[in-house]
């Protein structure tokens, strides 16, 4: 007499005796296969058919604006810090003052709280930011050099 048992919607029969477990064992290999060839075929379905380029603005108009920008390279330097202190007017007030006496070199303001820093130039060596530094005394009462990430300067594409 046959037993049915319902797994997952498929009926199986087994008839009772010895050969009932090597039944079950080649049922099984069936159904996996069975399913495993169902997913096959979704697989397979999923990959044909037609692409489509999406276009993304953002990145349209990140290419325009670094083909038009001037990128800067950066790598470990020197800058000198000529201002810290709490107030941000100041900060800006001493980077005016910097700028107007010394215009070709830039000069950054960072905020790290509870400070502002005003640190300028852009030295590969420690020589040169000291060279800057001894300059700086008479017009700057505190002056530190620091290493940190510096812009390199620009460099035109040579042309042959």
């Amino acid at each position: 007499m046959p037993i049915f048992t319902k797994k997952i919607g498929i009926f199986f029969s087994f008839s009772r005796g010895v050969s009932s477990s090597k039944s079950f064992r080649m049922m099984k290999k069936i159904h996996l296969s069975f399913v495993f060839l169902l997913f096959v075929k979704l697989a397979v379905a999923q990959t044909k058919g037609q692409t489509s380029d999406v276009k993304n603005t953002r990145m349209d108009s990140l290419t325009k604006i670094s083909s038009v920008a001037k990128t800067l390279a950066t790598e470990m330097g020197y800058r000198v810090q000529v201002f810290y202190g709490l107030d941000r007017r100041e900060a800006f007030n001493e980077q005016n003052r910097f700028k107007s006496l010394y215009p070709n070199l830039r000069s950054y303001i960072t905020y790290k709280e509870p400070n502002y820093y005003l640190r300028v130039g852009d030295f590969k060596t420690r020589l040169e930011a000291q060279d800057l530094l001894t300059e700086l005394r008479p017009n700057f009462p505190t002056l530190f050099i620091f290493r940190e990430k510096i812009n390199l300067p620009e460099v035109d594409s040579i042309k042959p």
